[in-house]
């Protein structure tokens, strides 16, 4: 029997993984501009607004670890393939929801064919090309990613200008449908094909209510208060659901998530790093639109072009990342690209009214720069750690962790921001800054930004003492 390396075309499989990465990742940024239109056309609320945002991105977090699985049971190109028609359909009825509350619906079930999508893609590349270019198809897949988050405001605006926000929907059904048809003609299976019986759905409900219950906290602690009663109930909640999981997964045959692959020190400090380095990336991706808009005074559009310089950089340089791990490892590599992004990030803490857009620009590409150095090469060090009958849970670890890393980021950064400003400016509105609360803006600005760079200093430590690959 032919494995997948030997019956896939590596470029075909890589050209179909794409697809679907590509338009997973641009439906997580696209809708952010279409925010105002939605709010308008609906008549809600802000609140109920963003949660059009946040289900995407918290029903792929919490069901990534089950299609990782469901992938290494049933066949990764049937759940990938599944997810494509999952995401396509769920486009349609977003494009032709009625109220704000199908809209909502409509893009949880957007997130399980998009957690489906990305639980598999990473072993489906590792399982297509040779161990030699593990880290060159990573990097290129970073590089797509990077092209997802980077085009999303860009075609969101385009197709707004042309029409309705419905659009940024209906563009997905055409090139979801005629991926979905040439996956099932060209992919051959890969995975290790056992019976639905073996699967662990009690794992998977555990999993799924610790990691919502966590991303429901990082997300409402600030406005819930970290001391208040809901606050706690549900941190405490998830950190029991999640204790439950370890512990059951410890005695199954066939666990949703191997426990002992976090024995493995190439494995597990990959893992941590990436969930590590996304949150000290997010305290920029979540500060700089304010410092930018109301602190510096520029404009949206410039705003949005400063924004797209460190994935500009994540898109060129990701791929030639992943060339140099599959000849040198990446432990030097991801610590050196720790150390650059740490810099870049404090380089960053240190702005004031006297620095220029060049200014600010060069930072940003320092931070850009060391993602870029970091990302290919960690992925390839956890999906290398991982045995092939595992490929699915390893590469849904990698995304959940990149996830995770992203809310901690942002609710992080949120909380140290708003507690530094509101205790100095007797919480005053961030709409209207007056000249005495402009520089507290700056200080609280300072203080979160540094806090992302000490988190990436931080990370160095478990970057270097993951060892060399073997």
């Amino acid at each position: 029997m032919q494995t997948a390396s030997e019956s896939n075309r590596p470029w075909q499989v890589f050209f179909l993984v794409a697809i679907g990465v590509f338009m997973s990742t641009l439906d997580s940024s696209i809708v952010n501009v279409a925010l105002p239109a939605i709010l308008k056309n609906f008549s809600t609320s802000l609140a109920m607004t963003e949660w059009v945002v946040m289900i995407y991105l918290l029903t792929i977090t919490c069901f990534l670890l089950t299609f990782g699985r469901l992938g290494d049971i049933l066949g990764r190109k049937r759940i990938y393939a599944t997810g494509l028609l999952v995401f396509t359909l769920a486009s349609m009825l977003c494009a032709m929801a009625p109220t704000v509350h199908m809209l909502i619906a409509a893009r949880l079930l957007q997130g399980l064919g998009s957690a489906m999508i990305m639980a598999c893609t990473p072993a489906l590349l590792v399982d297509a090309f040779p161990d030699s270019q593990r880290g060159r198809v990573l990097g290129l897949n970073g590089a797509v990613v990077a092209c997802g988050l980077t085009a999303g405001p860009a075609i969101g605006g385009f197709l707004l200008s042309l029409g309705s926000w419905r659009l940024i929907f209906y563009v997905n059904i055409p090139i979801g449908l005629m991926a979905a048809v040439l996956v099932l003609m060209i992919l051959r299976e890969s995975g290790h094909k056992s019976r639905i019986s073996s699967f662990d759905w009690q794992g998977t409900l555990l999993a799924a209510l610790s990691l919502g219950l966590l991303l429901m906290a990082l997300t409402h602690g600030y406005d819930w208060g970290f001391s208040s009663f809901s606050f706690i109930t549900v941190l405490v909640s998830s950190l029991l659901c999640m204790a439950l999981f370890i512990l059951t997964e410890k005695n199954k045959k066939d666990p949703l998530l191997h426990i002992s692959l976090f024995q493995n020190r190439l494995f597990a400090l990959p893992a941590l790093c990436g969930l590590l380095l996304f949150c000290s990336l997010f305290f920029m991706v979540f500060l700089m639109p304010f410092y930018l808009m109301l602190f510096a005074g520029y404009s949206s559009a410039l705003t949005g072009k400063m924004l797209m310089i460190p994935f500009a950089f994540l898109l060129v340089f990701s791929p030639l990342a992943g060339i140099l791990s599959d000849r040198m490892g990446s432990r030097l590599l991801c610590t050196a690209g720790l150390f650059i992004m740490a810099c870049g990030l404090t380089l960053l803490s240190g702005l004031n009214a006297s620095h220029g857009v060049w200014d600010i620009a060069w930072r940003l590409a320092l931070v850009g720069i060391g993602t870029s150095i970091f990302v290919s090469p960690n992925s390839a060090a956890v999906m290398g750690g991982v045995p092939p009958a595992h490929r699915g849970s390893g590469g849904a670890v990698l995304a959940s962790a990149r996830n995770l890393g992203m809310v901690l980021g942002v609710a992080l950064a949120g909380a140290i921001f708003h507690f530094v400003f509101d205790s100095r400016s007797g919480g005053a509105s961030l709409s209207a800054l007056s000249e005495e609360n402009m520089t507290i803006f700056l200080d609280a600005f300072r203080m979160a930004m540094g806090a992302g760079a000490a988190i990436a200093f931080f990370s160095m430590i478990p970057s270097w003492m993951r060892g060399r690959e073997k």
